[in-house]
């Protein structure tokens, strides 16, 4: 299963006492409603992170791509999970070629959101309003990124997602969501 990424929250980024790059922020947002696209919202649930934290291996990325300029495994990656969501804590080796490519930019603010791609394990879709409202409550982790643009860019691998839910348990629809799912269907070629 590909895994699906989130972005738009700002980072923090300072030069630490020995030169490296101190990098914290908030990878993701506990509670926050975001529109995906058009096609469904969706929440992070507090807690969602918690397995996770201990158990996968995550790197930090620019852009989702990429070396990793640090990573939970060798502990140069901090992950925790508090009442606001998903922080980051690192520090970037200021010697390192990619550290001096972004360092600038950063600084500059150029460069300064961060982002999380992840897989969905604890789901759970609610297609009773308009648009359905998938709440996420477990997640296996990928990375962590600072990102030039705060887009929502695992849409198309999200939609299959919400395709996958209604195809488990198919929904009611009103003609509103009927009239939707047709378009989806057209948009794609399935119709």
């Amino acid at each position: 299963m590909k895994y699906e990424v989130r972005a738009g929250i700002p980072a923090e980024i300072r030069a630490d006492e020995e030169g490296g790059i101190k990098v914290e922020g908030y990878a993701a947002v506990f509670n926050q409603e975001v529109d995906i696209g058009g096609m469904f919202r969706e929440v992070i649930a507090p807690g969602a992170f918690a397995e996770a934290i201990g158990r996968d291996d995550v790197v930090f990325l620019i852009n989702h791509d990429g070396l990793p300029l640090a990573r939970t495994r060798s502990g140069t990656l901090t992950l925790t999970e508090d009442e606001r969501g998903l922080k980051i804590s690192t520090t970037l080796d200021a010697n390192d070629p990619d550290v001096k490519s972004i360092s600038g930019k950063m600084k500059r603010g150029d460069l300064d959101k961060m982002s999380f791609a992840f897989i969905p394990e604890v789901q759970e879709w609610d297609e009773s309003g308009d648009t359905p409202l998938r709440t996420i409550s477990k997640v296996s982790l990928h990375d962590v990124s600072i990102v030039t643009t705060p887009a929502y860019s695992g849409t198309e691998i999200a939609l299959r997602s919400l395709d996958a839910a209604r195809a488990e348990r198919p929904a009611p629809r009103n003609k509103i969501q009927n009239k939707r799912r047709a378009f989806e269907m057209k948009v794609r070629g399935l119709s």
